[in-house]
C-alpha cells in the first residue's frame, strides 16, 4: 500500500546506540568534534578574509571549501547530537527534506570546487606565466559561482524527485541522517526509477569531474618531474600534494561508504531490489565521510 509523502509528519532515524550511557558518550564525542570544526573553519575564514596577502585564487577557493565544510558538518551532526541527548529518533518531514537538500548541495559543490582547485593547481604549475591572466579575481568568482550553482541544481533535482515519490515501507530511515538511498528504500518499487535516472546522470557528471582531476594531476606530475632543480620540484610538490591528498580522501571515503560491497554492480542491484541488509559499518563510513574531510582540509592547507 502506498503512502503519500504529505501524510508523513516525521521520519525515524537510526540511533547510534541503544543504551543511555553510550548515547551520552556519543553526544560528548561529537560535541567536541563539532566545536573543533567550528573553531578550525572559523579561524581559516577569518584569517583569509582579514589578511590581504592571502587574497589569491588558492586561498579564495580554500575559503569556499571551509564554508562548505562548516555547512556540511552543521547539516548532520547537531541533529544527531540532539537525538542522542534527548533519547529520540524523530526528525520532522520538513527537517528531513531540508537536511537532504543542503547535504546534496554541499557535497556536490565541494566536489565541483575540488575540481576547480585541480584546474587552479594545473595552471599555477604548468602555465605559471599565464596564471595571473587566466585566473584573475573575476574568473575565480565565476568558477566558484558555477560550483555552487551546480550543487544547487543537483540538490533541487534530487530533493524534488526523492520526496515526490509515494512511500510503501513506513518512515524508519536506516541511517543516522536523511540521505537519498535510504529514502528510496521506503518508496514503492515501481516509482523510484526516475530518481535512479537522475542519480545515473549525476554519477556520469561526477565521473567527468574525476577524470578531469586525474588528467590535471597527471599533467602536473609530468611538469614537476621535468623541472631541472631539486628545490624547484620540492616547492612544486608542496603546492599541490596537500590538495591531492584532500581529493584522494574525499573520493576514497565516498567510494568505501557508497560502493560497499566492492562490486559496484552488486551494490546497484541491492538498491534496485530494495534488499534489507545489515551494514552497520557502512553507516559509520557514510556518516564520517562528511566529517573527516574537514580535518584533512585543515591539516593540509593551514
Amino acid at each position: 500500500m502506498s503512502i503519500n509523502s504529505s501524510s508523513i509528519s516525521q521520519f525515524l532515524l537510526l540511533p547510534f546506540a541503544d543504551t543511555r550511557e553510550l548515547q551520552l558518550l556519543h553526544f560528548c564525542l561529537f560535541l567536541g568534534i563539532y566545536l573543533a570544526a567550528l573553531l578550525g573553519n572559523g579561524l581559516i575564514i577569518i584569517t583569509i578574509a582579514c589578511d590581504h596577502h592571502l587574497h589569491t585564487p588558492m586561498y579564495f577557493f580554500l575559503l569556499n571549501l571551509s564554508v562548505l565544510d562548516l555547512g556540511c558538518i552543521s547539516t548532520t551532526v547537531p541533529k544527531s547530537m540532539a537525538n542522542s541527548l534527548w533519547d529520540t529518533r524523530a526528525i520532522s518531514y520538513t527537517g528531513c527534506v531540508a537536511k537532504l537538500f543542503f547535504f546534496v548541495l554541499l557535497i556536490v559543490t565541494e566536489f565541483c570546487l575540488l575540481t576547480v582547485m585541480a584546474y587552479d593547481r594545473y595552471f599555477a604549475i604548468c602555465h605559471p606565466l599565464h596564471y595571473g591572466t587566466l585566473l584573475g579575481s573575476r574568473a575565480c568568482v565565476h568558477m566558484a559561482a558555477a560550483a555552487w550553482a551546480s550543487g544547487f541544481l543537483c540538490a533541487v533535482l534530487h530533493t524534488a524527485n526523492t520526496f515526490s515519490l509515494p512511500l510503501c515501507h513506513g518512515n524508519a530511515v536506516d541511517q543516522f541522517f536523511c540521505e537519498i538511498p535510504q529514502i528510496l528504500k521506503l518508496s514503492c518499487s515501481d516509482t523510484y526509477l526516475r530518481e535512479i535516472g537522475v542519480i545515473v546522470v549525476s554519477a556520469c557528471l561526477d565521473f567527468g569531474c574525476f577524470v578531469f582531476i586525474v588528467v590535471s594531476y597527471v599533467q602536473i606530475f609530468r611538469a614537476v618531474l621535468g623541472l631541472p632543480l631539486e628545490q624547484g620540484r620540492h616547492k612544486a610538490f608542496s603546492t599541490f600534494l596537500p590538495h591531492l591528498a584532500v581529493d584522494s580522501l574525499f573520493l576514497s571515503t565516498g567510494l568505501i561508504a557508497y560502493l560497499k560491497p566492492l562490486s559496484i554492480f552488486s551494490q546497484f542491484l541491492d538498491l534496485l531490489l530494495m534488499q534489507n541488509i545489515n551494514r552497520g559499518e557502512d553507516h559509520l563510513f557514510k556518516f564520517f565521510h562528511s566529517k573527516t574531510q574537514d580535518f584533512y582540509n585543515k591539516l593540509d592547507f593551514s
